[in-house]
Formats: C-alpha cells, sequence, structure tokens
C-alpha cells in the first residue's frame, strides 16, 4: 500500500470511536490534511481540525463537509438523506460506508441489523453522482469490549452461545482499509466481507483474555431467554433479536473467515491474540 501525496482534505467522522480514531491517526501519520468529526468533539489532539456533527442532524452535516473531498462515515439509517446532500453540496469525490459484511453474508439474510445496513447501502446506491465504497467487516473485535466490565469485576462471564465461532477483525485493520479507499490506493469496486485471520469460539477468545491479562475467567452459559433480556438492557427488543440470531447463525458454523483483509493491503489480518494485548487495559 502506498502512502498517497493528495492535499484534499479528509473528513472523519465518529473520530472519537476505535475505528475512527485509528482512522485519524493514519492521516495525521501520513501529514495529510485531515478534519475529525463527533457528537462531542472535545478531547481530540490539539491542533487537529475538528467539529461537531451528527449523521442525524443535517445542519451540523453541511458544516462539517464544507471543503472536504472525501469523508468516512458509519451506516445510520436515520442519517442517509442529509448525508447525501451534503455530501452533494461539497462536491465530495469519494465516501467510505463503514457497513456490515452481514449484508452479503447468505444465512444473515432478514436479519434486522443486516437489512438496516442494506437499506443504507441501496440508499447510497441510488445517488449515482456519489462514489461510496461499503466496507463490510462481519463481526468487530471491539465487540468483545461488553465483556471488560464483569471481567474486571468479577472474572467471570455470562455468555450465550459460548462454542459460537467467529473471525474477529482489529479496528486496525478496518482503519488502513479505510485509509487506502479515502485515498485512492483501492478499487472503488473491491468490497468483500472483512474477517480476521482465524475462526475462534466465544470461549476461545474469553480464554486469549484470560492468558494476556493472567487470570482464569469463569464462563456461565446463558439460555436464550436470558440472553434477550440481558441484552434487551443496551438495546430494542428487535436489535436485541438480531444479535441472538447472529449468534445462533454462528454457532451452527455459518460464520466465515476471509481472506479479503491480506489481498487489499498486502499483509496479513491481525490476529485476536494481538488485539487482546492492545487491549489488555480495558480487561485488567
Amino acid at each position: 500500500m502506498t502512502t498517497p501525496t493528495s492535499t484534499a482534505r479528509t473528513l472523519v467522522m465518529g473520530a472519537r470511536d476505535g475505528i475512527g480514531r485509528q482512522l485519524l491517526s493514519r492521516f495525521v501519520d501520513a501529514d495529510l490534511p485531515v478534519r475529525a468529526s463527533s457528537r462531542s468533539p472535545h478531547g481530540l489532539a490539539a491542533g487537529i481540525d475538528s467539529v461537531r456533527a451528527d449523521l442525524t442532524d443535517p445542519r451540523s452535516l453541511h458544516a462539517a463537509f464544507d471543503g472536504v473531498a472525501r469523508a468516512f462515515i458509519f451506516a445510520n439509517p436515520h442519517g442517509v438523506d442529509g448525508v447525501i446532500d451534503a455530501a452533494r453540496a461539497a462536491g465530495l469525490e469519494r465516501l467510505v460506508l463503514l457497513s456490515s459484511g452481514s449484508v452479503l453474508h447468505p444465512s444473515s439474510a432478514g436479519n434486522v441489523i443486516a437489512e438496516e445496513h442494506r437499506a443504507v447501502e441501496e440508499a447510497f446506491a441510488a445517488a449515482p453522482d456519489l462514489t461510496v465504497i461499503p466496507l463490510r467487516p462481519l463481526v468487530l473485535a471491539s465487540n468483545s469490549l461488553a465483556w471488560a466490565e464483569p471481567i474486571r469485576r468479577a472474572r467471570s462471564l455470562d455468555l450465550y452461545r459460548p462454542d459460537a465461532v467467529t473471525a474477529p477483525i482489529h479496528e486496525r485493520d478496518i482503519a488502513d482499509v479505510a485509509f487506502a479507499a479515502l485515498t485512492g490506493a483501492l478499487d472503488p469496486r473491491l468490497s468483500d466481507i472483512l474477517t480476521g485471520p482465524e475462526r475462534l469460539s466465544q470461549r476461545d477468545q474469553v480464554a486469549i483474555i484470560g492468558a494476556t491479562v493472567g487470570r482464569d475467567i469463569a464462563i456461565t452459559e446463558l439460555d436464550r431467554e436470558q440472553a434477550r433480556e440481558r441484552f434487551g438492557r443496551f438495546t430494542g427488543a428487535a436489535e436485541a433479536e438480531a444479535i441472538l440470531q447472529f449468534l445462533d447463525d454462528a454457532d451452527a458454523g455459518n460464520s466465515l473467515s476471509t481472506e479479503t483483509v491480506s489481498h487489499l493491503l498486502g499483509r496479513e489480518a491481525t490476529s485476536f491474540g494481538r488485539w487482546a494485548s492492545d487491549h489488555r487495559a480495558d480487561f485488567a
């Protein structure tokens, strides 16, 4: 992957989150013009052009997109029209959309979360004057940060389908693909499912985290009703059911691993072990 020389400014939305923060650092390290945005941009590094922006607030989007040529955004079914209007007004060259691999994953069809991402992609596809590159990670390694508090507090974890197997992808790899897509180092038509390099059960992932922090972590298996209630504390009922469906599918062996990251970046995808090491402080 070559380093670009373009002076066009790029907008990174969600710059305080894991993927956005990693992507922002790529532009800073390459000394390329970048603007960071989030719902609350306070706390971003001094000297970075930063603005407040919300995908569901059209007025904030026009201000954030003003003067930029490219943008990275997260799929949000409630903000598509505003993003399209702001992107057109700014004359955007390219927009990289963080979507979901579930859009391409056959056994995820009909899942509420998968269909929300599909609807966002279709809305952008219906705007032919915009060049939109969807990135489609299937399972984020950072989802495991939801385990951090109970691991720190009790050295135990309640899991639904602990033997469900997935190939979690490090946010660093997603940021590297996004950087390449934004700067023109990737063919815009290349957008397959992004995964980590190895398929691991949730039980295996917990063991890796435990080895990283030097402690044994006990696992208690939740039944479906217990898990629905647990997930429902943090999301709506439909989304909770969608998460259960993803885990049911993974438990049936249907969550795949691809070589897309290595094909796009010319290096191996980052292991879950490395991800756990990078996030040791979160679990210790």
